[in-house]
């Protein structure tokens, strides 16, 4: 019986390295906030991962490794992972075909949606701001290869992150168009911006759009600024 339960040992043994080597067992700590599929969850604070671009994810995931995002649990998991091992993680979430998750209907008024709306689609020429479509694309859904979609989002995050793009606690690779735009933005028009996107049905296709599809309203090169 030996030969047969050293076999079996063996097996398992050989089976718990392959699992802690692998892609699946890699994305756990994810999950277990973003969901299974990175597909969000009921958390105001942990958002969709599932289908945005790999890019994108990518960038974000050195970005906490690297301390440009701070928030530690993230920047904890993160900050021994070698490039290789971030592209792979983002590999599989920009892969991922999720259901959005249903959100709280925003507890703004009417007037508030509408201004929302009017800065999403439209912008404000008279301040400088481009829509957000401009840039996110029609569908909202991003383009490749680092464009974020916008939609699938609670309000309170997205009001979280375009604040702290507003007052550099989140930044980017320079040059840093979305702190230029967000520094634009008052109070008002952030809580506008974030409901508005917050009630937005799940897209037809969540596909992000093609590299090059659309030109971008901002190249943080000269860009439309004060």
């Amino acid at each position: 019986m030996l030969p047969i339960v050293a076999g079996r040992l063996h097996a398992q043994s050989q089976s718990s390295v392959t699992a802690s080597d692998s892609t699946a067992t890699r994305v756990m700590a994810c999950t277990a906030c973003h969901g299974e599929r990175g597909q969000g969850s009921g958390d105001d604070y942990f958002p969709r991962l599932a289908g945005k671009p790999a890019g994108y994810l990518y960038n974000q995931l050195v970005a906490f490794r690297d301390g440009q995002r701070k928030y530690p649990p993230m920047n904890y998991l993160l900050a021994y992972l070698p490039d290789t091992y971030l592209q792979e993680m983002a590999d599989y979430f920009a892969t991922q075909q999720a259901p959005f998750p249903a959100l709280p209907k925003p507890t703004v008024g009417p007037q508030v949606l509408a201004q929302g709306k009017k800065l999403v689609l439209q912008g404000d020429d008279a301040r400088h701001i481009p829509a957000c479509v401009a840039c996110h694309g029609a569908s909202l859904t991003g383009m490749s290869p680092d464009m974020p979609g916008l939609l699938g989002l609670h309000s309170k995050y997205i009001s979280a992150q375009l604040g702290a793009s507003r007052y550099g606690t989140r930044t980017s690779s320079k040059p840093n168009c979305m702190q230029q735009l967000t520094m634009q933005l008052s109070e008002a028009d952030i809580t506008a911006v974030s409901a508005y996107l917050s009630s937005l049905p799940a897209p037809a296709n969540p596909a992000p759009a093609p590299a090059g599809s659309l030109k971008l309203a901002l190249t943080c090169e000269g860009a439309r600024t004060k």
